[in-house]
């Protein structure tokens, strides 16, 4: 009876009636859902702007014990995955506060880095893990405007500003810059890996950082993750039956999804940029979808 009638009352009458009473641990819960990157109409994605104010408000949040981010992503952007990873350890240091991180469908690529801020990683049995590489796809559309008769014109200056350009043949010289583009941002991502896992990960020769991926067995036998588990029973298990997990953030309100002054929809205020929008807009979709899509999802 005095733990339901005890969290209602004020403190000081709580301390007074109840003064053997102590409350529940509270956890903090932030979700980290999406391909990471630039949100637009067509992809919704996470970025450290869009998660920002929620890893604050977790980690400020009274009487918190642990904050659990809760990550279903199969990656994206590099650049704001470390971004996001950067500020959940240096809120961790300045709140002197233990993190956990649980997958759930999948924690790859990017997704794995942000798993990477918690002190300690967990997973569902079927839960994919990994992919420590880096890739860069797009689609090639010469033949398409051959056959549409449309005339690309490009105009820079700088040899190399249009490198890339899907409209254009690929050039292999593009390609080996590219590459060596991937290389440094891979040794930037295996060298993030090994100071968070430390002693805890299996030798490289097992495929860490070949792009490979497993389920959480093959996960937990390599060092990627701490153990198997969901949210609730592990928070359970160390922070007690009573713990409270407080969810923090959540879906946005409908007229706030997807609208701003994205490239997609200014292109509708501006007929000039009309086809341009709307084709980068279905790009962004198509790859997003392609990004889930490598993990089977």
């Amino acid at each position: 009876m005095k733990n339901l009638i005890a969290p209602l009352l004020p403190s000081p009458l709580r301390r007074r009636a109840f003064p053997n009473y102590t409350s529940p641990a509270v956890v903090a819960v932030v979700r980290l859902n999406g391909v990471i990157g630039a949100v637009s109409p067509l992809r919704g994605g996470i970025d450290l702007a869009s998660v920002a104010g929620a890893l604050e408000a977790a980690f400020t949040m009274k009487g918190v014990k642990a904050v659990a981010l809760s990550i279903n992503s199969p990656g994206g952007s590099p650049v704001q995955s470390s971004l996001i990873y950067k500020r959940v350890r240096a809120l961790a240091a300045e709140k002197t506060l233990p993190v956990f991180a649980f997958a759930e469908d999948v924690a790859a690529s990017g997704g794995y880095m942000l798993a990477c801020a918690a002190d300690e990683i967990y997973a569902d049995e079927s839960s994919i893990i990994g992919s420590i590489g880096v890739v860069s796809a797009g689609f090639g559309f010469t033949g398409l405007i051959d056959k549409l008769g449309v005339e690309r014109r490009v105009h820079t200056s700088g040899e190399s500003k249009s490198m890339l350009d899907p409209f254009k043949p690929e050039n292999p010289d593009d390609v080996e810059r590219l590459k060596a583009l991937q290389h440094d941002v891979h040794e930037n991502f295996k060298s993030l890996v090994r100071r968070a896992r430390g002693e805890r990960l299996a030798e490289p020769s097992d495929g860490l950082f070949t792009g490979e991926f497993w389920a959480a067995s093959g996960a937990l036998s390599r060092g990627l993750i701490d153990g198997v588990g969901d949210l609730r029973s592990v928070m359970r298990e160390r922070f007690g039956k009573e713990v409270r997990l407080k969810l923090v953030g959540g879906k946005k309100p409908f007229w706030r999804r997807g609208i701003g002054l994205t490239s997609a929809s200014a292109s509708f205020a501006e007929p000039s940029h009309l086809g341009e929008g709307f084709a980068q807009g279905l790009l962004g979709a198509l790859e997003t979808r392609s990004i889930w899509n490598r993990f089977g999802l």
